[in-house]
């Protein structure tokens, strides 16, 4: 069937519509890719460490992992100070942040080089909420802890903000586990980075957002 002029132009348009957004969604994953890789330890005025699930308390391994790396950062002299963040649900003993500050401290981080940023239920949330904190206090250089697939997008909105920020990832938990999770990951922070980029807002929620 031979297709009028019309419907050619239509089907022309809906193939490079396809066509782009198969190359939008390619490019962006290869940037989560390529970022999750970098892994930038020089001198920072803070160690943010981006929250994630805790039960009455005790961090969840995801979030572990995050603290262990942020641990080992401060070991390392990357900086002198911890910024935790993250807040809680309703009827919660404990916020993200607050479990996140206890758990360091427990490993021998001095409570006056941990900053407890106790609010946030999403990357977006948590990230103006450092950001009020850290013009306070005049500091403006931040490295931030979080999953490696997630370090592009959180490392973007933290620049947006005028956050002068690098990304030195967990290598650890169940974010990296094995190469289907890493797949799985990608391609979710690649739909979440488009979404931040198109609407200039988060699109996780919940105690297990990262």
């Amino acid at each position: 069937m031979t297709l009028n002029a019309p419907a050619r132009l239509a089907w022309r348009l809906s193939v490079l519509l396809v066509v782009g957004v198969l190359l939008v969604t390619f490019v962006v994953a290869t940037r989560v890719w390529w970022v999750a890789r970098e892994d930038d330890r020089s001198h920072a005025q803070a160690i943010l460490v981006l929250g994630a699930s805790q039960y009455n308390g005790k961090p969840s391994s995801v979030f572990a992992a995050r603290l262990g790396h942020a641990l080992e950062l401060y070991k390392g002299k990357v900086s002198d100070h911890v910024v935790t963040v993250g807040g809680g649900l309703p009827g919660d003993n404990y916020t993200e942040a607050g479990s996140g500050k206890r758990w360091l401290a427990e490993r021998g981080v001095p409570s006056g080089h941990i900053v407890a940023v106790e609010t946030g239920h999403d990357t977006l949330q948590s990230l103006k909420a450092v950001d009020r904190v850290l013009r306070a206090r005049g500091w403006h250089k931040i490295v931030i802890v979080t999953d490696p697939w997630h370090s592009l997008r959180s490392r973007t909105m933290a620049r947006d903000l005028g956050i002068e920020a690098t990304t030195s990832p967990a290598r650890s938990g169940p974010a990296v586990r094995t190469r289907a999770t890493e797949v799985r990951y990608v391609f979710r922070e690649t739909a979440a980075y488009v979404y931040y980029e198109l609407f200039g807002g988060s699109s996780d929620r919940g105690p297990n957002a990262l």
